[in-house]
């Protein structure tokens, strides 16, 4: 799943590593780091175009910040949560090209219902980005599918998977968002109890193996072919999990264990040696994607969301409001020009893409069937900068106000295209 260039399906060349050591279980000593299936992983299901639609009813959407019923125009036969706590539960959508990803999913008096959802591209990146930053049911904002351990790949000849692996660690080892980042690029948020956690690694961070790692001597295959992937693509750190030192998910449905003829002390000891050589990925000298090619890996321009409420400009509500499958303000059919208003709107709450004062920005309306939008910036209650309305393909540049002066604050105002059914968004990035 995802592009060639997405943090999953790429890879850094001679990356430079840290130096803090994933710590050992604090509370529970004998327990051993956890590479499986199992009720904290969860089971991927496919979608087609056969499969009705399904309405899973009072759900938590952060994209669009409020609860409500999703619609989802397939829903394939057979489909479980995972029996913890998290209850995870992804489909690939295989005629959309969208991963739906749930989080405590269940299937109560007759419907379906879950504490939240999120969405993300087939062909995206696998992680939020500045503006559509929850796209899965993860801590990190990522979808559980993503970096999982697939059925098809466990015994597919391969010496190592193709794509990094996903990872949780312990509150011991993690971040906790004051001494230092909770999250870092590429993810996109962490847990709301994130201050509870005394270690050191952001969610988001890649762990690897050092190339002088020896796996040669490791004599379980299955964990073999892991640490050759660690050596290589590493791991990225997306939850957190109990006190385990580290845990790699397996797809459910797998029978997947790395001790097939009952408790290896080998493999023990090589899970150990594992946590003990694993280290933080700082830098890459450089990084290719999925198809070996050399590319720059850097966050993605755009750091406007477009949800929020969309009022009628003068007061009250109307037909038109944001769509998180097409992250735009939607219009329906109609023969006068609708105008709407979004107050809440505002720049990207995700930390690695603050805005900086004195940045020069361009503001790009993307429009279908005539709509227009208009952004304006306010410092304290003086207009800084308006760009009037702009019709598809129109941008303006302007500079990034300085916060010192007074609060920045940021209103989106729209109108309809008219006799059709119209779309628009708009695209603040640095110029």
């Amino acid at each position: 799943m995802f592009s060639t260039d997405s943090p999953w399906n790429a890879r850094p060349i001679r990356p430079k590593l840290g130096t803090f050591e994933l710590r050992k279980p604090v509370i529970n000593p004998g327990w051993i780091p956890a590479v499986d299936d199992g009720p904290y992983s969860l089971t991927v299901f496919k979608a087609t175009s056969n499969d009705t639609p399904m309405t899973v009813y009072n759900v938590s959407d952060p994209d669009s910040a409020k609860y409500r019923n999703i619609v989802l125009p397939h829903w394939p036969a057979g489909v479980t949560a995972a029996s913890g706590s998290d209850g995870h539960a992804d489909i690939v959508d295989t005629q959309t090209g969208i991963i739906h990803s749930f989080f405590q999913l269940k299937y109560v008096g007759g419907k379906w219902t879950a504490s939240m959802y999120s969405w993300s591209r087939v062909n995206g990146r696998g992680f939020g980005d500045a503006v559509h930053w929850s796209q899965g049911a993860r801590a990190s904002g990522v979808p559980a599918s993503a970096g999982l351990i697939r059925r098809h790949e466990l015994n597919d000849g391969a010496e190592y998977y193709r794509h990094a692996l996903a990872m949780a660690l312990p509150s011991q080892s993690l971040a906790n968002g004051i001494t230092q980042p909770s999250y870092v690029f590429p993810a996109t948020t962490a847990d709301n109890t994130a201050s509870t956690n005394t270690g050191a690694i952001p969610l988001g961070t890649r762990m690897m193996l050092p190339a002088s790692f020896n796996a040669s001597t490791i004599t379980s295959p299955a964990l073999r072919k892991i640490a050759n992937t660690l050596k290589l693509y590493g791991a990225l750190v997306v939850d957190r999990t109990f006190d385990t030192a580290y845990s790699i998910y397996v797809e459910n449905g797998a029978n997947f264990t790395l001790m097939p003829n009952g408790w290896d002390t080998r493999v023990v000891d090589d899970l150990e040696r594992i946590r003990a050589a694993m280290r933080p990925v700082l830098y890459g000298e450089s990084w290719v994607d999925g198809d070996g090619n050399s590319f720059e890996n850097t966050d993605r321009a755009g750091v406007l969301s477009m949800r929020g409420e969309w009022q009628v400009q003068g007061g009250g509500s109307g037909p038109g409001g944001f769509d998180t499958w097409q992250q735009a303000l939607t219009f329906p059919y109609t023969e006068k020009k609708l105008s709407r208003v979004n107050y809440s709107t505002g720049a990207s709450h995700v930390s690695w893409s603050a805005l900086k004062a004195g940045e020069k920005m361009r503001f790009t309306s993307v429009a279908s069937g005539g709509a227009t939008i208009r952004l304006q910036v306010k410092v304290g209650t003086a207009l800084y900068f308006d760009s009037q309305y702009l019709g598809n393909g129109s941008s303006v540049t302007f500079t990034w106000p300085n916060p010192a002066l007074g609060k920045i604050s940021v209103t989106l105002l729209s109108d309809s295209g008219v006799y059709t059914a119209s779309s628009v968004r708009g695209v603040l990035s640095a110029d």
